[in-house]
């Protein structure tokens, strides 16, 4: 399982994998593209290392993070535009994708739609049984993307849906 927290200049991706019923740390880490100018090199970069991911560990499904609406127009274009090279880079692997609201995901993991990122960190880490985690805050948000699809899939599956 793949998730993905995408970002102009950094996206944080988190892979687990689900073996009878607990979840395990693969990776965690960041796709760092800096502040190059030219936005199609970042979207370029963003792909590729996405890329590399997918064909390195082979998950059969992805999640990522939806667009956060902010009152900066451009800054939401970018991003919507990051989300677009990840998922693309998804759909040519063949990965189903799924999309996520970040209240969602902080009302899974934490039980409030509202937390700060370092309840969802320390929460991530929990579920995860990481003492000491040093991933980066991209990297934590996009492990707690994964987690929040495994565990939304295990509910539709008890559910019967």
């Amino acid at each position: 399982m793949l998730g993905i927290d995408p970002g102009s200049r950094v996206t944080g991706y988190g892979l687990v994998r689900e073996a009878s019923g607990c979840l395990q740390l693969l990776e965690a880490g960041t796709l760092r593209v800096g502040s190059i100018a030219d936005l199609g090199v970042r979207l370029g970069r963003i792909h590729t290392g996405l890329t590399e991911l997918i064909e390195r560990f082979q998950p059969n499904e992805a999640a990522i993070e939806n667009v956060f609406v902010s009152k900066n127009v451009m800054s939401a274009l970018k991003l919507g535009q990051a989300r677009g090279a990840a998922i693309a880079a998804c759909a040519v692997a063949g990965l189903p994708v799924s999309e996520y609201e970040p209240t969602l995901v902080k009302q899974t993991l934490v039980g409030n739609g509202r937390a700060e990122k370092s309840q969802v960190a320390f929460m991530v880490a929990q579920v995860l049984g990481v003492r000491q985690p040093d991933w980066a805050v991209d990297a934590s948000d996009a492990l707690g993307i994964a987690v929040c699809h495994l565990n939304m899939r295990r509910m539709r599956r008890l559910a019967g849906v």
